[in-house]
């Protein structure tokens, strides 16, 4: 293995969550009141914790709006919790390969700690992973916080370890620390956005990530 760690985003990049963000953002503001945006703008922030997500959509929104915000998109998203049958075809595979070869694997996510267990139990990933870092614990990306602790849980160097990713916010990340990264296009960010982020490799679907990690 080229890389002794692959840390994976999880919306969009591991499991088909985008639209169902999307959604549940769009009913939880409007039921409190605040306008309809379009369906791009929600897609956007996806990465973002959930606060930073709203101070971008919302800016108007005190903090006493955005929390009952949250709450009421945490209500509306976990009505309808992944499955396996949420995880992008051949992900589940990549991740076996990985630990197979002896590769650790991790999560770097703008989720809470709450809703990526919950996604985790309910897609039935969360064998597959050794450590897992959450924006209400850690850092917001893009800051690259999240990395290095998962960088100190296995010991290892920036350049030891890759970033998988749908969004800027995830390649930022990697960028910022020094780390390699892949951008998915199957996800929130075009693929123009993604490349301004100097990833090793944009792809653009499973097989061609599979060849990056020495999978093929």
């Amino acid at each position: 293995m080229k890389y002794h760690a692959v840390i994976f985003d999880w919306d969009g990049t591991l499991v088909d969550s985008i639209a169902h963000i999307a959604d549940s953002l769009h009913l939880a503001a409007t039921d409190l009141g605040f306008p309809a945006l379009e369906k791009a703008a929600y897609r956007n922030i996806i990465g973002l914790g959930m606060i930073d997500a709203l101070k971008a959509l919302y800016p108007e929104a005190n903090q006493e709006e955005m929390f009952a915000i949250r709450d009421a998109y945490g209500a509306y998203f976990s009505s309808k919790p992944a499955t396996p049958q949420h995880v992008f075809e051949g992900m589940e595979q990549v991740l076996l390969d990985l630990k197979s070869m002896g590769s650790g694997t991790a999560v770097a996510t703008g989720k809470s700690r709450r809703g990526l267990d919950r996604a985790m139990s309910s897609s039935g990933l969360h064998p597959h992973f050794d450590v897992s870092r959450c924006a209400d614990e850690s850092g917001s990306k893009p800051d690259p916080k999240m990395l290095s602790e998962i960088l100190a849980f296995f010991e290892l160097e920036p350049a030891q370890a890759i970033m998988i990713g749908d969004t800027s916010y995830d390649l930022e990340m990697a960028q910022r620390i020094g780390m390699p990264s892949i951008g998915v296009s199957w996800g929130a960010h075009s693929t123009d956005i993604l490349a301004k982020y100097d990833p090793v490799a944009i792809v653009s679907d499973v097989s061609e990530l599979r060849k990056h990690l020495g999978l093929a």
